[in-house]
């Protein structure tokens, strides 16, 4: 069997479709199916053979390096704009970096600041608020000894009263019973005298 007669009994089976994709590339599809109508492959001419110079040989090697070299060139192009991409992307991402180093040094400073400004406000307060206290705790101490000398000297003043009205009852007893002493060395001198005279008396009548 020829060439050309399988590639007649192959499509006899088999459909092939084309289908175009996006950025220039080809979809086939196969599908083993009988086809709905014969197709008769159309016969290619036989290629007749073509003496080719050294000249044109030539010239075919020129273009093909001229197509290597213009390839070449762009993909070195291609290459330096990638290179030009990157350090463009490198030097915009270094700037963010510093720009964010410096706002963020800028915060922390502000943060800082503000931290110390608390900090002294805060040491302020409570130095107020002890200094108050001290304050409370001197009027309390002075006023509780102003009680204690208060109640100090009541309680001088309750003994010596108690002693001075002890003093006055004693004195008063002592004085009551010098009285009744005197009272009764009377009573005995009278009763003397009285037995003196009745003595004198009983004398004279004898």
């Amino acid at each position: 069997m020829s060439t050309e007669q399988a590639i007649q009994s192959s499509a006899e089976a088999t459909e092939i479709r084309c289908q175009e994709k996006s950025k220039g590339g080809l979809c086939y599809e196969v599908i083993l199916a009988e086809p709905a109508v014969n197709v008769a492959l159309p016969k290619l001419p036989p290629t007749q053979g073509k003496n080719v110079s050294a000249e044109e040989i030539e010239e075919k090697l020129k273009a093909a390096e001229e197509r290597r070299l213009s390839l070449e060139a762009k993909k070195m192009a291609d290459w330096s704009a990638k290179m030009a991409k990157i350090e463009e992307a490198s030097r915009k991402k270094d700037e963010l970096d510093k720009e964010f180093k410096t706002h963020a040094k800028e915060v922390l400073h502000t943060k800082m600041e503000q931290y110390e400004e608390k900090r002294v406000q805060q040491l302020s307060e409570i130095k107020e608020k002890l200094k108050t206290h001290a304050a409370d705790i001197e009027k309390t101490r002075q006023s509780l000894e102003q009680q204690k000398v208060e109640e100090l000297q009541k309680h001088l003043e309750d003994k010596l009263r108690n002693a001075a009205t002890l003093r006055d009852d004693n004195i008063k007893k002592i004085l009551d019973r010098l009285k009744e002493h005197e009272r009764r060395a009377e009573l005995v001198r009278q009763n003397k005298a009285a037995l003196a005279q009745k003595t004198d008396v009983t004398a004279s009548s004898g």
